[in-house]
């Protein structure tokens, strides 16, 4: 495994780099307001990032995350890895990138398993920047760790899908133009064959946003919403991919989807530290410089120590998924979606702490950053379940060992080699 990156993800890097130190973070700040302010009904982006959008397309700095180059770079996972690094030291850095979630993992799966005709409708202006999307599968009545759960339903009603199911958590409904919703489909199918994914326009009759869901003390911008589809219908050409395959194509998109999540939860680590070590090199206390305190060294050791070793984890997930495929990197990207997490928020709140009353202002993006990736923890699947499924993989692979029969001892005189 060699992590260096070639020449061209080291430009890309680099430019991106760059492009947030010019355009983004001075108004860094201003655009976050603007996503609160703006975005609404037929707005999916507020002008001030409608113009850094423009200029990162102009400048070929889009559509980063797609592995094919027809639609995208044609970077592996770990390569994009890199990237997602530098975007994510910036809660509205991916989105100046068209590089931001639920859409992207919205885009790949409509790039997997759409028809031609939904391409064309939803895949090429996702594609272009000109509208975003939501996605639909969490539900307020059912546990969201387990979607085997989902109540939602879809019926076929001639050549119409009627769906009534109650969402919540919709990340990206404010704003949208359409929806990915996960619905049962075939309940009386095994559990993992019951849900299907169904494409549904936000402007259709019964599709009802009642609310974006206050996510501790914010719910502006596009928002966790609240949906109620009640009788809403929409062509049966509205199924993405085939029925009963809502759990199989949620898979493709969580994959690559979580390791996206890791790296820049690593680049909002790594600004968190900066930020951290210039607090403590120019804020004087107690006669000294914050960074000769011994508390604040361990505050900056434990972060590097753990910051990188997480980078490194995440990176080994992404590199296995493009050598072996999603399916044999499960373990690491389940081990990775716990780390960075948890690596993040500790870094994060070090950083506040150094900062003393400044870190939890929005004079600094150190207390937006916490409050939003706080959710890591639960988004993908929680910590808990990932450690659960963790945990029995190892014990089903030392009890498959422990199970497996003796090998037959070799006949007598047989030989090993060549005579």
């Amino acid at each position: 495994m060699d992590f260096s990156p070639s020449p061209r993800v080291e430009e890309l890097r680099e430019r991106i780099a760059a492009f947030l130190d010019e355009h983004l973070y001075p108004v860094e700040l201003e655009a976050l307001r603007a996503l609160d302010e703006e975005v609404g009904p037929g707005v999916p982006y507020p002008q001030i990032l409608v113009d850094i959008r423009e200029r990162a397309k102009a400048e070929g700095l889009w559509n980063l995350f797609l592995p094919d180059e027809e639609h995208g770079t044609g970077l592996t996972n770990w390569e994009y890895g890199m990237l997602c690094e530098a975007m994510g030291r910036s809660l509205v850095a991916p989105m100046a990138f068209n590089c931001s979630a639920p859409d992207t993992g919205n885009i790949e799966i409509l790039v997997d398993h759409g028809t031609p005709e939904q391409k064309e409708r939803w895949l090429r202006p996702l594609l272009d920047g000109d509208i975003r999307s939501c996605f639909s599968m969490t539900e307020p009545e059912t546990s969201g760790s387990d979607p085997t759960g989902l109540q939602g339903r879809a019926v076929l009603d001639g050549d119409e899908w009627v769906i009534d199911a109650h969402k919540w958590f919709t990340s990206g409904a404010v704003g949208a133009d359409v929806a990915i919703a996960m619905v049962v489909t075939d309940p009386d199918a095994p559990p993992h064959k019951r849900a299907s994914m169904i494409l549904v326009p936000t402007d259709a009759p019964g599709f009802n946003l009642i609310r974006p869901v206050s996510v501790m003390g914010h719910d502006g911008g596009p928002g966790h919403c609240e949906i109620r589809y009640e009788s809403c219908r929409v062509p049966k050409e509205s199924l993405l991919g085939e029925r009963g395959a809502g759990f199989l194509i949620a898979q493709d998109r969580l994959g690559p989807g979580r390791i996206h999540h890791c790296m820049r939860a690593i680049g909002a680590a790594e600004r968190a530290i900066e930020l951290m070590c210039r607090r403590a090199n120019e804020r004087h206390s107690f006669g000294g410089p914050l960074a000769e305190k011994q508390f604040v060294q361990d505050f900056v050791a434990k972060s590097r120590i753990e910051t990188d070793a997480a980078r490194l984890m995440v990176l080994h997930a992404a590199w296995k998924m493009d050598t072996q495929g999603k399916r044999a990197a499960r373990q690491e990207i389940s081990m990775t979606k716990v780390v960075a997490a948890n690596v993040v928020m500790d870094v994060l709140d070090r950083a506040i702490q150094v900062h003393g009353a400044l870190g939890v202002s929005d004079d600094t993006p150190l207390a937006v950053m916490w409050r939003s990736l706080r959710m890591l923890r639960l988004a993908d699947g929680p910590d808990e379940v990932h450690k659960m499924v963790i945990a029995m993989r190892e014990l089903n692979r030392w009890k498959a060992r422990e199970e497996a029969p003796a090998e037959a001892p070799a006949p007598v005189g047989a030989g090993t080699g060549s005579s």
